[in-house]
């Protein structure tokens, strides 16, 4: 039978976790909040930029950004640094990895979670840091930089980003986007009338990879940032998942606490009893 002070000790140490948790929780939450409201989606640049490729003689351009080819395909993985993510990582982990072994692909990693699973498999990678909220812009533009210097040196034929993508505040899912080749629409009728009225001064391949650079850069910066909530979320999950089972093992401390005091008040009165028993033969 476990001591009483020992179960004292261990329902004032869950209490202090519980409590614990609780800041952390609120912590989560109010992070999660305030980068919400600076996360803003660019998707209007995206439509100029299919508007700029809908010119026919530019959806027909050839260039390493609109073409694809048999080079291996860059898969971006965007984890975290931290835990208590509730194996958020591990999902971000397995869907590249499945992509990965389809062949003829080259794994970039974003952050130390991934990291580190990826060498528990002895595969090679390419590491980036975990996403930091005060250096994402700079975290965004140095991950565009390099892969634009592999895709343009023929080093990879294409790039595809799997991330964690916040549905809501409690849900999280995980999201492919493919990002080179260039999606670029379908050319309507009436585009060949624009088309005569198209003037490009500009060198046609400076002015693909300028417009394209740009448009990754802006969509590096939204996932990393999109990541960065679905990260916050998962974490609040995952504690509130841990919040209540530390309640629920207190209530338990607490029964194992009465039920032990009680057996030892029993004992207690049947030793007194047994005495006084004793006692009273004895005087008899």
């Amino acid at each position: 039978m476990q001591a009483l002070p020992q179960i004292k000790k261990d329902i004032e140490f869950n209490k202090n976790l519980h409590s614990l948790v609780e800041v952390l929780k609120s912590i989560a939450v109010a992070h999660y909040h305030v980068l919400e409201r600076k996360i803003k989606s660019e998707s209007k640049f995206f439509e100029i930029l299919q508007g700029f490729f809908g010119f026919p003689h530019l959806k027909n351009a050839e260039h390493p950004f609109l073409t694809k080819t048999d080079r291996p395909l860059g898969i971006v993985a965007v984890t975290s640094d931290m835990g208590l993510l509730g194996g958020l990582n591990m999902k971000v982990m397995t869907a590249a990895l499945e992509d990965n072994e389809k062949g003829n692909s080259r794994l970039i990693i974003v952050g130390e979670k991934g990291h580190a699973l990826v060498r528990e498999k002895k595969l090679p990678f390419v590491a980036f840091p975990g996403v930091r909220d005060e250096e994402r812009f700079a975290q965004s533009m140095a991950l565009r930089d390099f892969l634009i210097e592999e895709v343009l040196s023929g080093k990879l034929g294409g790039l595809e980003i799997i991330y964690p993508e916040p549905v809501s505040f409690l849900v999280q899912r995980i999201k492919k986007y493919v990002l080179l080749p260039f999606s670029v629409p379908d050319v309507s009728p009436g585009d060949a009338v624009i088309e005569k009225e198209a003037i490009i001064e500009s060198h046609l391949s400076d002015a693909i990879e300028y417009l394209i650079s740009l448009w990754l850069g802006q969509t590096f910066y939204e996932i990393l940032g999109y990541s960065r909530l679905a990260e916050l979320s998962a974490r609040f999950v995952h504690l509130e998942n841990s919040s209540q089972k530390l309640q629920d093992y207190e209530k338990q401390l607490r029964l194992k606490y009465f039920k032990v005091r009680h057996e030892l008040i029993d004992r207690s009165m049947r030793e007194i009893f047994s005495a006084r028993s004793l006692y009273v033969a004895g005087a008899k």
